[in-house]
């Protein structure tokens, strides 16, 4: 039987229900605001975003002063639970229209979360995208702005009938955003369609971040340069994404980005991904750009990846970088055919950069050779991708540099060295090097490179030189490999994730997982797929559950063989097992069939 409610709270109701239908009634509103302030919480916590939007933009000063007998303390504490009932409103709001996309922090004096601009700058997010459903229609010939917004987002925020009749507006996408443009700090924008409007419906926000896709024309640069502008003072991130630009269209977004009266930005993260820059490897780069780079004080990030950049442009952003003081963390200029940028440059050595990305910039051996040279310069480097460039031996270049930074405090920790055409015996001589680091690698990816079955020994011995994260698939190691890297295993192991899949290791790999799961001293990931393992292999795999003591967290064992009778009953007694692991310990994911989007790898 359901509890018989209060009549409080069925007075509580009644009030809130009528706030929500008649928004605009200032007689009600100054009604509530004469109720006790326990009331008022209660009424709070039952309002509609419009509602409770409405009440909070009329909340009068002296509303909750207490009399003058009353301490500071007493005041102050008032008005934080009064916040904090706001703030949990606003929260609940949130969870309602989107779960569970965020979770209330434990501990609010921790969190600088504000619900109520989270709320409205989501709805606008959705707003622009049921927007752009439209305003992308070739049939589409009109302003963005006068477009209606659909039926289900107006409910979701309280928008009732009555309301749509007094305030007809309210339907139109222009409201919208003049209504809750004080609330957006990160604004994306699918299609320079919206850019000249937004410049208009925005004009009192303060952007943190900008996204901007799809620009093709000159003329759509003009607006964005004005948006830009008005929000130099407070943009942090910039990202321009599918876009194609002339250099002198650079320059003036470059240019538009400077704080007034002064010659520097306050651009923090700079973005260029899957556009095109018309130029060529000999065309210079453009002033505005340099300016912004020089003037970045600020500047901890650039991306210009997949961008079409030319040589000459690659290579003096790169100088750029060195010569101004930066304090630029990460540089990302993958997906660009930059081969030939490293020779020919001076460099210094800059304390700041920890990341630098070159995957698939068309590199060879000697750019590697001039690479490593600029690699001394970075002491500080953390994270260093080469993947996708054909190095073949000029892997060697990169040995020689580790060798000469063993006996140096550098911090290189991340390495990715993906389908780049490695040799097994090259390969072998870097691990070796690299296992006599001061500090052990936490990450070190070879993926892709086939590096065959004698690869094997080498692969166990660097697992016991402390690495954490190690991705091998794709290597061709086989069962003799597997069986090879086993030999090598004679202690605990750091590693947390591993990746094995695709090579065809057969039942020899599933008796390598059962050393890795026994031997892990941490909670460890293994990802096998794609082995050829035989039924047999799921009662191999599960001895390791015997010794593993709970460290096993994740195990990815899809694209084997395990189908049929016998396969079945395999899984069931693997399952039993696993279910026997679990008591006591944390739980732990499991991963045995395909999805049947992936092919198996039934062949090496």
């Amino acid at each position: 039987m359901a509890a018989i409610r209060s009549l409080v709270d069925l007075c509580i109701d009644a009030v809130a229900d009528e706030i929500n239908g008649k928004l605009d009634d200032c007689t009600l509103r100054s009604g509530i605001y004469e109720l006790p302030p326990e009331l008022v919480d209660g009424v709070l916590t039952r309002l509609t975003p419009l509602a409770l939007q409405k009440l909070q933009d009329k909340w009068p000063l002296e509303f909750g002063r207490t009399s003058d007998n009353d301490n500071d303390n007493h005041r102050q504490s008032r008005k934080r639970k009064r916040n904090g009932v706001l703030d949990a409103a606003w929260y609940n709001l949130y969870l309602i229209r989107w779960p569970p996309c965020y979770q209330k922090p434990n501990n609010e004096n921790d969190s600088d979360d504000d619900w109520q601009q989270m709320y409205w700058e989501r709805h606008l997010h959705d707003c622009i995208e049921a927007v752009a459903e439209i305003a992308l229609l070739p049939s589409f010939d009109g302003s963005i702005g006068e477009i209606e917004i659909p039926v289900c987002i107006l409910e979701c925020i309280g928008s009732n009938n009555h309301i749509i009749k007094s305030t007809p507006c309210c339907l139109k996408f222009s409201y919208h955003c003049i209504q809750f443009q004080n609330y957006i700090r990160n604004l994306k924008l699918p299609s320079p369609l919206f850019i000249t409007e937004a410049c208009d419906l925005l004009q009192c926000s303060r952007l943190v971040s900008l996204e901007i896709q799809w620009i093709k024309l000159n003329e759509d640069v003009g607006g964005l340069c004005k948006l830009l502008h008005r929000n130099s003072e407070t943009i942090k991130s910039v990202y321009f994404i599918h876009c194609k630009f002339a250099l002198s269209s650079i320059d003036a977004i470059c240019d538009s980005l400077q704080m007034k009266g002064l010659q520097q930005h306050g651009v923090e993260h700079f973005t260029i991904k899957r556009s095109s820059l018309f130029q060529n490897d000999s065309s210079p780069m453009p002033s505005g750009f340099a300016s912004f780079l020089r003037f970045g004080k600020n500047l901890r990030s650039l991306t210009l990846s997949d961008a079409q950049l030319g040589r000459n442009f690659a290579r003096e952003t790169l100088s750029c970088l060195l010569d101004a003081p930066t304090s630029i963390s990460s540089l990302d200029l993958s997906e660009n055919n930059i081969s030939g940028s490293f020779s020919r440059l001076t460099w210094k050595s800059s304390s700041s950069l920890r990341a630098l990305n070159l995957r698939s910039c068309g590199l060879v051996r000697d750019d590697i050779y001039h690479l490593k040279h600029t690699l001394l310069q970075l002491p500080n480097l953390q994270s260093l991708d080469l993947s996708d460039n054909s190095l073949g031996d000029g892997i060697r270049s990169l040995i020689v540099y580790f060798s000469e930074i063993i006996s140096r405090n550098f911090s290189l920790s991340d390495l990715k060295l993906e389908t780049c055409d490695l040799r097994c015996e090259d390969v072998a001589e870097l691990l070796e090097v690299l296992s006599n680091m001061k500090r052990p690698l936490n990450l070190l990816s070879l993926k892709g490179n086939h590096l065959g079955s004698q690869f094997g020994s080498s692969f166990g011995k660097f697992l016991c030189s402390g690495v954490s994260v190690l991705d091998v698939g794709y290597v061709g190691l086989g069962p003799s490999g597997f069986v090879a890297a086993a030999k090598e295993i004679t202690k605990e192991l750091d590693i947390e994730y591993i990746d094995i899949s695709n090579n065809f290791g057969r039942i020899e790999a599933a008796q390598f997982v059962s050393i890795i799961i026994s031997c892990a001293r941490k909670k460890v990931a293994v990802y096998a797929r794609s082995n050829s393992m035989p039924a047999e292999a799921l009662s191999v795999i599960s001895q390791g559950f015997k010794t593993a003591q709970g460290k096993l967290k994740h195990l990815d064992l899809c694209g084997n063989h395990f189908s049929g009778e016998a396969s079945r009953l395999q899984m069931q007694s693997f399952l039993s097992e696993y279910e026997t692991h679990l008591r006591g310990h944390s739980p732990l994911e499991i991963s045995l069939l395909d999805d049947g989007n992936e092919p198996c790898d039934y062949d090496p």
